[in-house]
């Protein structure tokens, strides 16, 4: 068993209760969970050897995996459920980014037609979506781990409920040189794998790139190629 102790995180507020959901189909099980002023502790089967996806096989590998876990994840959740919709953190990160946007010298930011749009569909896409599934959202290489129950578990979601296709940009973000290289080929990819529609990945990779790009994941020129 492994004991997760952590404060109080606003994006991993139902962690356990994703889990006592996904119930060890595809992600790590949980065996309890209490939090105690402002603490959370999570009791979690153990993962054996517990080595993550990112140090054991190559990016194209990672892709096949992290896309099979994913389709296992994506689940209508229940009727009576505490999670919270994706619009929500969506227009947070929104509201953070044309903050910072307005604050950051004009040779730090990208073109503001382009930030504008961007920024813009990243609050519209959650709300467009023709499917509502319980999200991982966090979901990438470094959150995978070998496991003896089953080749690769899941750890450490942040669920939120809404669009599958927002679900695969983490891993995507993960792998900077792919996504610097060829975008496009790249959402289409994960796409296929994913079952998902390849221009409605491509506009979510937009807009995500976008709200990310003040910042450390921030991929120069594949915002320009994901626009055009």
């Amino acid at each position: 068993m492994v004991l997760k102790v952590s404060w109080p995180h606003t994006e991993a507020l139902h962690e356990a209760d994703g889990l006592r959901f996904w119930a060890g189909d595809g992600t790590v099980r949980l065996v309890d969970s209490c939090s105690v002023e402002g603490t959370d502790a999570l009791l979690l089967e153990a993962c054996e050897p517990g080595t993550p996806l990112s140090e054991s096989a190559a990016e194209e590998a990672r892709d096949e995996v992290v896309a099979g876990l994913l389709r296992r994840l994506w689940r209508e959740p229940p009727g009576r459920h505490p999670f919270r919709p994706l619009q929500g953190m969506c227009d947070g990160w929104a509201d953070q980014f044309e903050a910072r946007y307005a604050r950051t010298a004009p040779a730090r930011r990208v073109d503001p037609g382009v930030a504008r749009a961007g920024i813009t569909l990243f609050r519209e896409l959650p709300a467009s979506a023709s499917r509502v599934v319980l999200l991982c959202t966090d979901l990438h290489a470094g959150n995978v781990l070998a496991a003896r129950r089953e080749p690769w578990l899941v750890i450490d979601p942040k669920p939120y409920v809404g669009d599958p296709t927002y679900d695969v940009l983490q891993h995507m973000l993960n792998c900077a040189e792919r996504l610097a290289a060829d975008p496009v080929g790249f959402a289409h990819r994960m796409a296929d794998l994913t079952g998902l529609d390849r221009d409605r990945l491509r506009r979510w990779l937009f807009a995500r790139c976008v709200q990310e790009s003040l910042g450390p994941m921030h991929v120069p020129g594949a915002i320009e190629r994901l626009a055009t």
